[in-house]
């Protein structure tokens, strides 16, 4: 990851620079040992959004799409679905997380 750039809070600076691997390597650094069918799956709603819309979904938005409950992606990405999902799925730091 030594060509990546981040910001101070661990968000990539460029998202397009984003593969799996690097998500492999930012959840690790979250903590977070092994990405599962469910994170990716958060990891998918998320990244198509910000493609689509050049921002991230609503945590509502991300709960339909994948079936999931706010605690069952607290429990997959403790930092939460911002500060962590986001950090995981490579956008950059969204607006109004502290």
């Amino acid at each position: 990851m030594s060509n990546l750039e981040f910001d101070g809070d661990g968000f990539l600076i460029h998202p397009e620079t984003w593969t799996k691997e690097v998500a492999d390597e930012i959840a690790k650094a979250d903590g977070i040992e092994n990405l599962t069918e469910q994170h990716w799956a958060v990891i998918k709603v998320i990244r198509q959004s910000y493609e689509e819309k050049g921002m991230a979904p609503m945590v509502r938005v991300i709960c339909k799409e994948t079936g999931l409950k706010l605690k069952d992606i607290y429990e997959l990405f403790p930092l939460g679905p911002a500060r962590g999902a986001c950090r995981v799925a490579g956008l950059p730091k969204p607006d109004g997380c502290v």
